[in-house]
């Protein structure tokens, strides 16, 4: 039941001692605040980091080479490993079974691509159809390449939106055609990249008239897979790496290299870089937690030196409400409420202010490892009732302590 008198002679005894009540609450709205604040950003690195990873498949594996380090089987060092369509074809065939999506690639850097009046210098990589969903790539309008293209090695591509809106503005680009190195090749779809506008600028082409157009033969520039994931974590990127080790020891076989020379075939595992940085993630979140509720902490034993030092300054009053028949239950409350009631207020106070900042700065962070740092609002509306809970056992000590005075005792007090 509402006790208004309680409550005026809670809110009289607070303004007794402002400078006391503030301090009290500026400590433990400071660690609710320090808290949602760590909290916020912790999420904000996550946020950054799967986004990062989200520009192109998380379980992938990339393999280009480079030129040997170390003789091998009487063969020089010095050598470069050059990738074909054969070494793709073998690897894909062995391990079908693992590959969820797989495409071999023949980039050509800073092609000149034009339209009309218009002409830029970006990248065209010749391409699988599994490249699409290896890269997140989505389609804007059209399709991208096929096997078909790739069979009968047809001059189409699929740009890029920047790309799009370089060359052609408003226009629509598809059935339209571009020149590269003036060749004509009809676009037959426009993709966005969650990698943005870097990505947005290349221009895919089907890998058989990429190799045919830019006289390649059967070389290629990179392998490309996705793994298929499992539904646990630690088995998926176990396989990841299992296929990783096994994709890098049969290129050295086919290429007779040495099997601890690391310069001439490299393969890169993003699922078990993944592991990694979402453990670093982990540890950082927990030590934000950590930093945060000893920060609480420190505030809650806090109020309790406080009500330590109200329940000695009104010893005698407390004695005189016991030789007038107060219940040591009433007693308690009244100490409790206190506590309770500069907890509770400091807490949400801190809360809002926090969130406060968090949507008020958030938006203006420009970094790609933060991105849109927040908090869960029902784990900090949980977080500050846990912080009343302790700020109620903090005042229990000093409320039992009161409660336990003996009249006599209280009344002697100086």
């Amino acid at each position: 039941m509402f006790d208004i008198e309680r409550w005026q002679e809670i809110f009289e005894t607070l303004s007794k001692n402002k400078l006391r009540t503030f301090l009290t609450g500026l400590s433990v709205a400071s660690g609710i605040f320090i808290l949602v604040i760590l909290l916020g950003f912790s999420k904000g690195i996550e946020n950054g980091v799967k986004s990062e990873f989200e520009r192109d498949a998380t379980n992938l594996i990339t393999v280009w080479t480079g030129v040997t380090t170390k003789g091998y089987k009487g063969l020089n060092p010095g050598r470069y490993i050059q990738m074909k369509n054969d070494n793709f074809d073998k690897i894909s065939q062995k391990y079908e079974d693992n590959i969820e999506y797989e495409t071999s690639l023949y980039s050509i850097w800073g092609a000149e691509i034009s339209y009309k009046n218009e002409s830029v210098n970006y990248q065209v990589r010749g391409a699988m159809p599994g490249h699409q969903f290896i890269e997140n790539a989505d389609m804007e309008s059209g399709r991208f390449v096929n096997q078909a293209d790739l069979d009968d090695t047809r001059k189409v591509a699929v740009i890029g939106r920047k790309l799009r809106q370089d060359l052609f503005k408003d226009e629509d680009p598809i059935n339209k055609s571009i020149t590269i190195y003036g060749m004509n090749f009809k676009v037959i779809g426009v993709f966005i990249d969650p990698g943005g506008e870097r990505e947005e600028q290349q221009a895919y082409i089907p890998i058989t008239t990429a190799q045919k157009v830019f006289g390649a033969g059967d070389n290629i520039r990179n392998m490309l897979f996705t793994v298929k994931m499992s539904d646990n974590f630690d088995e998926a990127v176990a396989l990841s790496q299992n296929m990783a080790n096994a994709v890098e020891n049969e290129l050295k076989l086919m290429h007779t290299v040495s099997p601890d020379d690391t310069s001439a075939v490299r393969v890169f595992n993003t699922l078990d870089k993944a592991k990694q940085i979402y453990s670093l993630v982990a540890t950082i979140q927990a030590v934000f937690w950590f930093v945060g509720i000893g920060t609480i902490i420190a505030g809650i034993v806090g109020v309790g030196n406080i009500m330590l030092i109200i329940v000695k300054e009104r010893t005698k009053e407390i004695g005189i409400r016991k030789a007038l028949g107060a219940l040591p239950i009433s007693i308690i409350s009244m100490i409790l409420q206190e506590a309770i009631f500069v907890t509770m207020f400091a807490g949400l106070f801190g809360l809002i202010f926090g969130l406060g900042l968090l949507e008020l700065v958030g938006p203006q962070i420009e970094s790609d490892f933060i991105k849109y740092p927040q908090v869960n609002f029902n784990i900090a509306l949980t977080t500050v009732f846990l912080l009343v809970f302790a700020g109620a056992f903090a005042g229990f000590i000093p409320a039992y302590r009161a409660a336990k005075i003996k009249p006599i005792v209280a009344l002697r007090d100086e």
